[in-house]
């Protein structure tokens, strides 16, 4: 690694150079200045940026944020860098860094930053929908990856804009692996004492498996369906207890979790959902813009070949759905077959109104039907979804008895077990003791605090 000494001096060199071209001594530079001090790539852009911007800007211009939010949700980028998430916080935590990631155009879509340069990337407007190409900000090695197409550096006054002369950015472009276009780059940033020589090959590295991670939608064409079925015979399959799963006839969906939680909202309410509606079930409160939503359906529209439509929003095509089929076991009174289908909690960790209110009804209906009729084989079905749930387990071991069973031994195993990590841990337990729903016919929540639908 260079020491401080060796960078803080590359930094002095690259100073006096932007200051003679761009600064207060450009008068007095000759035509041989930037010989040994200043590549020639660099020198083309500031020629460039000088035509367009003054050198001591403050910030990137900020692009309109709610079409900043919808170009995100609409972008392959967002579901890869959605799989990627806990690597690339934890290299900017870990590394000092801010990591962004943008469109074709340099407009920023995604930061993380660590602590060191958070607050500096907020003040130069280095977060999403900052617009950091060369007619905005003036060199910088987002917009060089790009016009290269490949991977770039700039270093410290190797920027037009003396705003972020502070900064050392490696970067590279991302590209759509079916098709080899560029969907944007990848930038890693932080302070020029912090330079590195793998900063560059981390940054390529980091896009290459961002390419990895870019899903491939299987478009709903002919060749793909059984032979002598018809567009109208198209099954989506939701897999969404205990895990987040779309089909669409036996080909999986790569979607992000938020455009999965859409079409589960959808499954849930199949009379369909107005724009307000469906906003409301999948956001709440929050301040999302409607057109983010709408850049959502419209990949989700793509996904499932133009199945979806609108006012209402609905799903135009045959569900199967493992909450709805739950559900219908236990109106038929089949708690065996309902526990078997159980396969946890409804999209854990959903931050969707409508999901967490039907997660919690559809786990508090089979717990009180297991409680009616505690069969041994469904108790312990369900005891592998819900480990800690004494009071199901007791009434099990209540119904067996004392007579010889094949079950007893392993109902007690999980009902010893269950009690010693009650005592251990006490509250911090899940709690069993949940409120008891009303099953009714239509297989959900009665309105509820935010309306769901009759009819899932």
């Amino acid at each position: 690694m260079p020491m401080r000494t060796e960078l803080r001096g590359r930094r002095s060199v690259l100073s006096r150079a932007w200051d003679r071209y761009l600064g207060t001594g450009r008068d007095e530079r000759t035509a041989d200045d930037s010989a040994d001090t200043v590549r020639p790539e660099i020198m083309a852009s500031w020629e460039r940026s000088s035509d367009r911007i003054a050198p001591d800007g403050t910030g990137a211009p900020m692009a309109d944020p709610d079409d900043t939010r919808a170009t995100w949700a609409a972008s392959p980028l967002s579901a890869a860098v959605e799989r990627l998430e806990p690597q690339l916080r934890a290299a900017a935590e870990d590394g000092h860094l801010v990591v962004a990631v943008t469109d074709p155009s340099a407009r920023i879509l995604w930061t993380h930053g660590g602590r060191v340069m958070r607050r500096q990337a907020e003040s130069v407007n280095f977060v999403p929908g900052g617009r950091w190409d060369e007619a905005s900000v003036g060199t910088n090695a987002l917009d060089l990856a790009l016009r290269l197409d490949g991977a770039a550096a700039v270093y410290s006054a190797e920027h037009f804009s003396s705003c972020v002369h502070g900064w050392v950015c490696w970067a590279a472009p991302v590209h759509d692996p079916a098709t080899g276009r560029q969907l944007g780059v990848l930038d890693l940033s932080t302070t020029w004492d912090r330079a590195h020589p793998i900063g560059l090959a981390t940054a390529t590295a980091l896009a290459r498996l961002l390419e990895r991670e870019i899903p491939t939608m299987q478009p709903l064409a002919p060749a793909s369906r059984p032979a002598g079925r018809h567009a109208r015979d198209a099954v989506l399959e939701l897999r969404l207890l205990g895990r987040a799963e779309a089909w669409l006839d036996g080909v999986r969906l790569l979607l992000t979790r938020r455009q999965t939680e859409i079409l589960a909202v959808l499954a849930l309410n199949p009379d369909g959902l107005s724009l307000d509606a469906l906003h409301a079930q999948v956001y709440g409160d929050g301040t999302v813009a409607r057109a983010t939503l709408k850049a959502e359906v419209s990949h989700l529209r793509a996904a499932l070949g133009a199945r979806i439509t609108s006012r209402p929003y609905r799903l135009d095509l045959s569900v199967r759905c493992d909450v709805t089929e739950v559900l219908r076991l236990l109106r038929a009174g089949d708690v065996t077959a309902a526990a078997a289908a159980y396969g946890g909690d409804l999209l854990t960790g959903s931050d969707s109104p409508a999901l967490v209110d039907y997660g919690h009804f559809v786990a508090v209906a089979l717990r009180e039907a297991l409680l009616a009729d505690p069969r041994p084989e469904a108790v312990l079905q369900y005891a592998e979804r819900a480990p800690y749930d004494v009071e199901v387990l007791e009434r099990a071991v209540a119904a067996v008895g004392a007579a010889p069973s094949v079950a007893r031994p392993l109902l007690m195993a999980r009902l010893r077990a269950a009690q010693s990590a009650e005592r251990t841990s006490g509250s911090d337990l899940p709690s069993a003791n949940l409120p008891l729903p009303t099953l009714s016919g239509t297989g959900g929540p009665e309105g509820g605090r935010h309306g769901i639908v009759r009819g899932a």
